[in-house]
């Protein structure tokens, strides 16, 4: 299954400038979750981080991680069609290379445990062959 951005903004309540998943390549439920960022020099935050070497903070590495790995919970968990609130319960994350404007960040997503209302997920953020970082991730939801 392939999700382009309107598919994406159907589940997950982000928006510019804080939305931080383009695309969707590959979503096998239960299985594993493929998604796309394209860090660009226009975002909004390499204003100032850092203006003379341009890199892609971190903890927006992980909210992008997070981001798709909503996507995951929602498909695996048969969510379709209901209106959910997403809370991150459980991070832990390690970064190994600086992510700069023109990269695409390859986000891959696999389960750990998936329960009705929690579930955490593996998460690993490459650049082409490169492991920009990776995350344990913990997620619940609320019906609304």
């Amino acid at each position: 299954m392939r999700l382009e951005i309107a598919d994406i903004q159907k589940i997950i309540p982000h928006r510019f400038p804080f939305l931080m998943i383009d695309r969707i390549v590959e979503c096998q439920p239960n299985e594993k979750l493929v998604a796309i960022k394209n860090v660009s020099v226009n975002e909004h935050y390499f204003n100032g981080h850092f203006p003379g070497k341009k890199v892609m903070p971190g903890v927006l590495m992980i909210e992008a991680m997070a981001q798709a790995g909503c996507i995951y919970f929602y498909y695996s968990n048969n969510f379709q069609g209901k209106d959910l609130i997403y809370y991150l319960a459980k991070t832990e994350a390690r970064f190994h290379h600086p992510v700069v404007p023109g990269d695409q960040l390859i986000i891959e997503v696999t389960t750990i445990k998936l329960l009705p209302k929690v579930g955490f997920v593996n998460c690993k953020a490459h650049v082409g062959e490169k492991l920009a970082a990776e995350a344990t991730i913990g997620l619940s939801i609320k019906e609304i």
